[in-house]
């Protein structure tokens, strides 16, 4: 299968770069999937979505967005997230708890968490 470069940045860090073999997004229009040879194309990321990458080499990764981009251009494909999360650090009783807070950000971050983690199988 051909290979297309990735990689998943949130505002604060880069969370993961490398070759993959598809990444899928949840977008405001729905999910995509990207493989090499994609058009180009820029789309919105669902505020409380999930994003999966399945590299060459490893096992596959899921990661919570909320807002931000998925951009493609040439064989490569960028997600910028104004918020992510690695299914492998949510804690999930924190995320459990954290659905019943009163803040609305608090809550839909742990809603995406835990969407993720089911999406990985953890």
């Amino acid at each position: 299968m051909a290979e297309i470069t990735a990689q998943l940045v949130s505002v604060d860090r880069l969370l993961w770069k490398g070759e993959a073999n598809i990444v899928t997004a949840q977008t405001t229009e729905g999910e995509i999937g990207v493989l090499a040879g994609h058009e180009p194309f820029l789309g919105q990321l669902k505020q409380n979505g999930v994003v999966t990458i399945t590299p060459v080499d490893g096992d596959k990764i899921v990661a919570a967005v909320q807002g931000g981009f998925l951009a493609v251009a040439g064989n490569k494909v960028t997600v910028l997230a104004d918020y992510a999360v690695l299914a492998d650090e949510v804690d999930s009783n924190a995320a459990e708890s954290e659905r019943e807070s009163e803040d609305p950000t608090q809550r839909a971050r742990s809603e995406a968490e835990l969407a993720a983690l089911r999406r990985s199988g953890k």
